[in-house]
């Protein structure tokens, strides 16, 4: 009778275990929370200092992310450009364009004739009238090929031209490497930078985050020592210095994603202003709402790291006094 009557017991005391035990949770959760409110002056100071922290590298991430859509757009300029033979006729230009279109690292080719050539040449480079002198047209038959985004990287781009320009119609193929290879190592260059200064800057949150923590357990070394007096365990005691780095993330990634927010605004008309002039329709873009949200959850794992780091030395350190 006995095994059977413990049993519902047991169940229930488990039960009550499972329900307690979020309960908990949410009480020092929420009693961090409070701790942070009554020391404004230090949790505001903290919270900034972790904004402006991360909002750094965020800045940075925003400015990689807008310059590979310029890049983007800039590939398609990277064309090469076939100069055809005198002595090839339109329906053989014709017949090269259709070849060229089947190669699987074209994206778009056209096709310029020689009369085409010579009437954009008068309107564009204003010796129209003296033009017209000319006994024959100087100017060959011009095929434009567009590369793929894949076949518009540097080597690939240079493989493309030497397979274009073996082609029987073709006197000669121009492609600009140059300036390619010098954009793509400055993207390279600068994601190496937003790198290097976003771990800098991480390491200086944890840092920040747990000599705050720190100072906080000292403040309550008192309090600590009586706890684990009448048999707190250090888990028990940890939980709301973990809970406060949690919510140094949250409110730091918080300020860090306004402040991007408000500097990308700042900065947009500035940019659409500077892109009117070359006759482009790029907009500045902001970090999407993805990208908020993992600001925020890098914020709160370097807060939680951060605390974590300081209350598994300092709490371990403060024992309770018989005096």
């Amino acid at each position: 009778m006995t095994s059977f009557s413990s049993a519902p017991k047991r169940k229930v005391a488990l039960l009550s275990r499972i329900i307690s035990w979020p309960v908990r949770h949410l009480q020092q959760a929420v009693g961090s929370l409070g701790d942070l409110w009554r020391t404004p002056f230090t949790s505001v100071m903290t919270v900034l200092v972790l904004g402006i922290s991360l909002a750094l590298p965020a800045t940075l991430h925003l400015f990689v992310k807008n310059a590979n859509v310029v890049t983007e757009q800039w590939h398609s300029a990277s064309e090469i450009s076939l100069f055809l033979k005198a002595s090839v006729s339109d329906q053989a230009a014709q017949n090269l364009v259709k070849r060229v279109q089947l190669f699987p690292e074209v994206a778009a080719v056209e096709y310029i004739s020689a009369e085409q050539a010579l009437a954009d040449f008068k309107i564009l480079s204003g010796f129209g009238q003296a033009l017209n002198y000319l006994e024959k047209n100087p100017l060959p038959a011009t095929v434009i090929v567009t590369p793929t985004q894949r076949a518009s990287q540097s080597e690939a781009a240079k493989e493309l031209l030497a397979k274009l320009e073996k082609q029987r119609e073709v006197d000669q193929g121009k492609l600009d490497l140059e300036w390619l290879t010098r954009l793509q190592a400055i993207a390279s260059l600068v994601e190496d930078i937003v790198i290097g200064v976003a771990l800098l800057l991480c390491l200086s949150v944890l840092l920040i985050i747990s000599n705050t923590i720190r100072l906080s357990i000292l403040n309550q070394k008192d309090a600590i020592a009586v706890m684990k007096l009448v048999g707190a365990t250090d888990s028990f005691i940890q939980r709301p210095f973990l809970y406060s780095g949690v919510w140094y993330g949250v409110l730091g990634g918080l300020f860090s994603g306004i402040t991007v927010s408000v500097l990308a605004y700042y900065l947009a008309s500035a940019v659409e202003k500077l892109t009117h002039l070359y006759q482009s329709n790029f907009e500045l873009q902001g970090l999407s709402f993805d990208e908020y949200l993992l600001l925020i959850a890098f914020a709160v794992i370097l807060g939680l790291a951060g605390s974590y780091l300081s209350v598994r030395k300092h709490i371990r350190a403060i024992e309770p006094t018989t005096d």
